[in-house]
């Protein structure tokens, strides 16, 4: 079986794969100051928890945001399950063709999340990740990955509206039942959730208009991502698992590269 294993900057995301099903899935908060071993023992018993033993795993996959915590997988991945993980970066085949001025300078999450949607949906697709940060990625027809943008994410905005403000409270990220509110937190709620969706469906709009791909699927993806179904009609397909099956996607387009030299 393999392990995908995808670090970002605030949960580190796992599933098992056999034969391109997910058997299992699990999450870790991101850490940096933890161990290698505490690490391998939190993965190990989630993994027994689910019946899945360390020899279970034959080959490991990773993409990382977060490199702090490059060392650490790699070490606990080698120590605990006995085998080097493939990390997602320069080198590593994808099946994309990368339209970035320096392609070095693109999130492996970013790219492993483009090959998933192109290879699951087809092209042109927009990917809109939403996560610490809000990434969108743009894949042609042909495979290139042509760019995207960057922006803040749902939770960070929250974060330094309350932060940076004297007397704002911390908020919990919950869509009010109206957009005109009356208290401070459900005022709060409303203009971050429905300023985020206006954001995110004037920037898919914008792309359309500037690339021409004016029916290309949009796919949303990432722990906030739910937040804009209720009211964006701008997302056509909502999947949580798509950066774990990019992991799958990638680890196989490599074998089976190395495997026909």
């Amino acid at each position: 079986m393999l392990l995908v294993i995808d670090i970002g900057n605030t949960n580190i995301k796992m599933a098992v794969f056999r034969d391109d099903e997910i058997v299992t899935s699990l999450r870790l908060a991101t850490i940096v100051g933890k161990t290698s071993d505490e690490y391998g023992l939190n993965v190990v018993d989630l993994l027994a928890s689910k019946g899945i033993s360390p020899q279970d795993i034959t080959d490991v996959i990773m993409s990382s945001v977060n490199p702090n915590l490059n060392y650490t997988f790699e070490h606990m991945v080698g120590y605990y399950f006995r085998t080097k993980p493939l990390l997602v970066g320069a080198g590593v085949k994808t099946g994309l063709n990368i339209k970035y001025s320096d392609p070095k300078e693109v999130g492996s999450d970013r790219i492993v999340n483009s090959v998933a949607a192109y290879y699951t949906y087809g092209g042109p697709v927009i990917v809109v990740d939403c996560g610490t940060a809000t990434t969108f990625n743009v894949i042609s027809e042909k495979g290139e990955f042509l760019g995207g943008l960057i922006s803040f994410g749902l939770k960070t905005s929250a974060d330094a509206l309350s932060g940076c403000t004297a007397k704002l409270p911390k908020i919990e990220l919950v869509p009010p039942a109206k957009v005109v509110c009356k208290s401070t937190i459900t005022n709060m709620q409303s203009g971050v959730i429905h300023g985020f969706i206006g954001m995110v469906e004037h920037i898919i709009r914008k792309i359309k208009e500037e690339t021409g791909y004016r029916d290309a699927k949009v796919v949303a993806t990432g722990g906030l991502s739910a937040l804009l179904g209720k009211d964006s009609d701008a997302i056509d397909v909502f999947d949580r698992t798509l950066t774990l099956r990019g992991l799958n996607i990638i680890y196989k387009l490599n074998i089976n590269a190395k495997e026909r030299q």
